[in-house]
């Protein structure tokens, strides 16, 4: 029954800024195609669907049937509508292409290679070093390790391509494959190209399929790309209707979807895109001259073109059941997916001849490479067809003449500022003691301070937390309010869908991916250090892969860990969270990412300068809410705020060859450290206790140090007598607490062995058995039992 049956009115989509086309409407327009521009298309899809049947073979591995629906699309954008210059990957005012939908990984390869093989007969000139190609050779690499020992995959250098995409690839930015993540990360590209060029800035292609748009974070990266009016974003939308387990993943007309029960025309419309609908998305007339209207701009919302295609189309296999899945190998199924080009173009590709050994294989797969180039070869006319569009597209983008925004953000004002230090705090930013201050308000002020410098190299965004978590302190001296391309550009932060840690972890990413800005996230700890680590994970691949393809240095994305650990406790344990440390700490690669844990709000800035200065992929501090009073450290005899940039430093030194010595205790955690200097700490000094007591800043920033520093700071026989205190878990101590003596006697939140109740910090701390008494009763024991 409908609305309008019980209630007389008609429930309606409210106004929108974005516009519905249907581009068979409208015959033509903005022009038409040309029958020769048809002809080229079509043999070169007919081209790159064979070597997608033929990866798909020698692999026996990939995803050919969304390879092969986006053909149309892809080819229509890099060939038609794109301006970017083949030759140099790296150009940075060039558009990008961004394959959100990671799992066509076997498309992107082949239709890069395809490509190349073109210009490489046709217009060579054109191409960039050797190195930064994707050859027909490079086939051989498709979801192979580098390790790979095959012969000709080590004759012709080719590359080891991943199963999902990475920079590794030429022009690609971002590494996508977690169902989701590619959208939100290719619309931070979006935003980076926008506060780079302003008005004439790069468009960024972003390809995805109905099915990877049913993950909560696109959703939430739609409604961003639309509220902030990221304009230059065109996203193709290849709505084959199958997914791994379904062949209707949508609503369809009357037809119920069994996942969703929205069509991606609608979905794109309720969050005010434009959307341009291709009823036949193998049509090349239809999806060129869509992408030629949605190229020449509607308004100022962002697009998508939304073609209906079919998933395997003339794979032989159709549907759900070529998402992940193709022909046997060398199977009569596979020869006759080869037919139409063999018929076509009157040729024969290589057939088995019973090869069993790698090698044998490879020969086979090599000879019908070569096979595919002799057609291209041939065919003149096909391959000239593309050189000269590539080259309309490069002489496109120098006439675009696009150029960096004269006020546009500057991080080498920062990276390349030697007065900026660790050791060298300014005035402006030093605390006097018996103030209040904060954690993540310091954290804020920091962040602040490195934007003004830095003209906006920093934006920023919370769940719904700007001022809770004092991101909002980032903005600083720059305009008030959210940032919107049109209204508010020059505000440094941007609403991500609201209260989205998820989308807004991956956006962030690609903010910073894109280069010339650092994104920053915010929210609980206890959310965000689960909900952003896929995203910063794959944050992390992209810039290992950039920097092995380019040699850039990472480019770093900061995910603040707000209203960190047990302090939080009149929230309650939903939210006082002291596990998510242990989601981060430690779990990445060497220098990949660096977690930072202050105690005292004078730490924060040595800890995030010398973090930044080490380049990081991820940056991850942990930072309370409650208001801490600013210790005098000469007072308690505690090294400067400046050591913390250590990652590892004494409070206490104690001497092991003097009679009696009491051993080692290791803090970690603002939870426990203000309660320890406080209390147990003036104690100790009065009953001359001689005992080592260290605190852990950061474990990450530790281990970037060298060998023999690390040993001098904390030599490995101080962590074998070592208890430790941390308001965060025991496994987050097992680096610095090396004996199951020290383990048994370490105080961590679990050491009770429940969540704990609400209220505040003290009781909290009180409840697990945290605060100063109790370190101070645990102290003693285990100087006691020492013996």
């Amino acid at each position: 029954m409908s609305l309008e049956n019980i209630s007389g009115k008609k429930l309606e989509f409210g106004p929108r800024r974005g516009v519905y086309i249907d581009i068979a409407d409208y015959p033509g327009k903005p022009n038409p195609v040309d029958g020769g521009t048809i002809k080229g298309l079509k043999d070169f899809d007919l081209w790159y669907r064979t070597l997608c049947s033929v990866l798909f073979n020698f692999a026996s591995s990939g995803h050919p049937g969304g390879s092969v629906s986006s053909g149309h699309m892809v080819a229509a954008a890099i060939i038609e509508t794109m301006d970017y210059n083949l030759g140099d990957p790296d150009q940075p005012d060039a558009d990008i292409f961004s394959y959100a939908a990671g799992h066509k990984a076997l498309g992107l390869y082949a239709m890069w290679a395809s490509r190349n093989e073109m210009v490489r007969i046709s217009s060579p000139d054109l191409l960039p070093v050797a190195a930064k190609q994707l050859r027909l050779e490079d086939m051989l690499g498709f979801r192979r390790n580098p390790t790979q020992a095959t012969p000709l995959f080590k004759k012709y250098k080719a590359k080891a391509l991943d199963g999902h995409p990475t920079p590794l690839t030429p022009f690609i930015k971002i590494a996508t494959g977690p169902s989701g993540v590619g959208v939100p990360a290719s619309f931070g590209l979006a935003l980076g190209a926008l506060d780079r060029y302003g008005e004439n800035a790069p468009r960024v292609h972003v390809l995805e399929g109905e099915g990877g748009m049913t993950p909560g974070r696109v959703s939430e990266a739609m409604a961003t790309a639309a509220s902030a009016q990221l304009k230059n974003i065109i996203l193709h939308i290849d709505w084959n209707q199958a997914s791994i387990d379904s062949d209707r993943v949508c609503r369809d007309g009357e037809l119920a979807g069994d996942y969703v029960q929205w069509n991606p025309i609608e979905f794109c419309y309720l969050h005010d895109w434009n959307v341009i609908w291709v009823p036949d998305g193998f049509d090349f007339d239809l999806v060129v001259r869509a992408q030629q209207m949605a190229k020449a701009g509607i308004n100022d919302q962002p697009t998508a073109i939304v073609y209906k295609t079919v998933k395997g189309w003339k794979y032989g296999i159709e549907g759900k059941k070529s998402h992940g899945a193709g022909h046997k190998y060398c199977s009569a199924e596979y020869f006759q997916s080869l037919k139409e080009f063999e018929e076509r173009f009157g040729v024969e590709l290589p057939r088995s001849k019973g090869e069993k050994s790698d090698d044998e294989i490879e020969g086979l797969y090599f000879d019908t490479l070569m096979a595919l180039r002799g057609v291209a070869e041939q065919e003149k006319e096909m391959s000239g067809y593309i050189g000269r569009r590539i080259k309309e597209s490069k002489s496109r983008l120098e006439k675009s003449n696009r150029r960096v925004r004269s006020d546009a953000a500057d991080l080498d004002l920062f990276y390349k500022n030697d007065s900026i230090t660790s050791q060298n705090i300014p005035a402006e930013m030093t605390l006097k003691p018996g103030t209040q201050a904060t954690l993540r308000g310091e954290l804020g002020r920091t962040l602040g301070y490195l934007n003004n410098l830095t003209k906006g190299g920093f934006i920023g965004g919370a769940a719904d937390l700007l001022g809770s978590t004092s991101i909002d302190k980032l903005n600083g001296d720059f305009p008030g309010g959210l940032y919107n391309f049109i209204s508010n550009s020059k505000s440094r932060l941007v609403a991500v869908g609201g209260i989205c840690e998820d989308a807004l972890g991956a956006f962030m990413t690609g903010l910073s991916s894109y280069g010339y800005n650092i994104g920053v996230s915010a929210s609980y700890a206890a959310f965000i250090a689960a909900l952003e680590h896929i995203a910063s994970r794959i944050h992390c691949i992209s810039q290992q892969a950039r920097h092995d393809f380019a040699g850039d240095p990472f480019k770093t994305f900061i995910m603040i860990c707000g209203h960190a650990g047990l302090k939080t406790g009149e929230d309650g344990p939903t939210h006082a969270d002291p596990q998510a440390l242990q989601l981060l700490q430690e779990n990445f690669p060497r220098g990949k990412a660096i977690t930072l844990v202050p105690w005292d709000p004078q730490e924060l800035w040595p800890l995030v300068v010398e973090s930044l200065g080490k380049r990081p992929a991820v940056l991850a501090p942990f930072v309370t809410r409650p208001n801490e009073t600013i210790i005098d450290r000469d007072k308690f005899k505690l090294p400067p705020a400046t050591a913390a940039a250590d990652g590892v430093y004494q409070f206490r030194q104690g001497d092991p060859s003097k009679k009696p010595y009491h051993g080692t205790v290791i803090l970690q955690g603002s939870a426990v450290a203000n309660d320890f200097v406080s209390y147990v700490l003036p104690r100790l000094d009065e009953g001359k206790f001689n005992i080592n007591i260290y605190y852990v800043s950061s474990a990450e920033l530790f281990s970037l140090l060298p060998e023999e520093k690390q040993l001098a700071i904390l030599p490995e026989e101080r962590r074998a007598e070592a208890m430790g205190i941390t308001g965060f878990t025991m496994p987050t101590m097992y680096r610095w607490i090396t004996s199951e003596f020290g383990r048994r006697h370490s105080l961590f939140s679990f050491s009770r062995g429940i969540y704990p109740g609400s209220g505040k910090a003290e009781k909290v701390l009180e409840e697990v058995g945290l605060n100063g008494p109790f370190q101070w009763d645990n102290i003693n024991k285990y100087i006691k039992n020492r013996g």
